[in-house]
């Protein structure tokens, strides 16, 4: 039942992304907005959702199943990213923080071109 809720909010959270995307993205401008406001939306619902959880046990299990690692998971993955980024920050753990960001823009950078390479 549990993989029923995550995949029913992955996919909300993946069609919202994609008509988010295809209205707001634009191929003459250099910064994709579409992507762009899906993860800042993201990490900010999951701030919300995880934080309603963590204060006052708001939120079920279920709920943040279908919300937070589904909907969040499915919109963005970079909500979770952002989320792991403020714990290490909020627990003063500065070095995993900018190990942790570098290495997943560079070597996150590195693999799309890595999979261009190996496709071409």
């Amino acid at each position: 039942m549990k993989y029923l809720i995550v995949f029913i909010g992955g996919g909300l959270g993946s069609a919202l992304r994609y008509f988010i995307g295809r209205y707001l993205n634009n191929t003459i401008l250099t910064i994709p907005y579409g992507t762009l406001l899906v993860n800042i939306l993201g990490s900010f619902l999951i701030g919300i959702m995880l934080g309603l959880t963590l204060k006052n046990n708001v939120v079920t299990e279920n709920q943040t199943l279908l919300l937070v690692t589904g909907f969040c998971g499915g919109f963005t993955t970079f909500s979770a990213f952002a989320f792991e980024n403020s714990t290490f920050i909020k627990n003063g753990d500065y070095i995993n923080f900018i190990t942790y960001s570098l290495g997943t823009l560079m070597i996150g950078i590195l693999a799309v071109f890595l999979g261009l390479f190996l496709v071409k």
